[in-house]
C-alpha cells in the first residue's frame, strides 16, 4: 500500500520549454494525513499566465490552483496549516496578502513571507506554497 499519492505529475521540460530541464515533479503530494502543495503562481493548469504585471490577479489564480489541488487531495482551504509566500517586490505585499487573506479568512494558518530577487519565470510576481491536513473522522465508539 503506497504511503503517499502524487497529484498532477509533470515533467519540467513541458513546463519550462525554453530551459534545458528534465525533472519529474508533481503539483501536490498527499502523505498520510498531510498535503504538501507545490508553489503556485498566476498560471493556470493549462500553462496560461493570468494577470501579466498584476500581483493581485496572479495571487487570485494561484489561490484557485491551491484550492483545486487541496480538493483533489481530499482536503480544502480551511485545513491549511502553513503558507509560504514569495513576492518579487516589497510593494506587492499589500495586493498579494490582501488577496490571500480573502481566501483564508478565518483559517489562521502560520505564515512565512519572503521578498526574493526573482522566480522561475520573470513574469511571475508572486508564488505561494501551502501545507494542509486531511481531517479525520473522530472515533465515536
Amino acid at each position: 500500500m503506497p504511503t503517499h499519492t502524487r497529484i498532477r505529475m509533470f515533467n519540467t521540460r513541458d513546463t519550462y520549454p525554453d530551459q534545458s530541464l528534465d525533472n519529474d515533479l508533481c503539483q501536490a503530494v498527499r502523505a498520510g494525513h498531510t498535503v504538501y502543495v507545490r508553489g503556485q503562481v498566476g498560471t493556470d493548469f493549462e500553462g496560461n499566465l493570468v494577470g501579466l504585471g498584476d500581483p493581485r490577479a496572479q495571487t487570485e489564480q494561484a489561490m484557485k490552483n491551491v484550492k483545486q489541488l487541496l480538493e483533489e487531495a481530499g482536503s480544502d482551504l480551511s485545513h491549511i496549516v502553513k503558507t509560504t509566500t514569495y513576492i518579487t517586490d516589497p510593494r506587492f505585499r499589500e495586493p498579494v496578502y490582501c488577496e490571500v487573506g480573502k481566501w483564508l479568512k478565518g483559517v489562521f494558518p502560520i505564515s512565512t513571507g519572503l521578498v526574493v530577487a526573482g522566480l522561475a519565470q520573470p513574469q511571475w510576481l508572486m508564488e505561494i506554497d501551502v501545507i494542509a491536513v486531511i481531517p479525520q473522522e473522530e472515533d465515536k465508539s
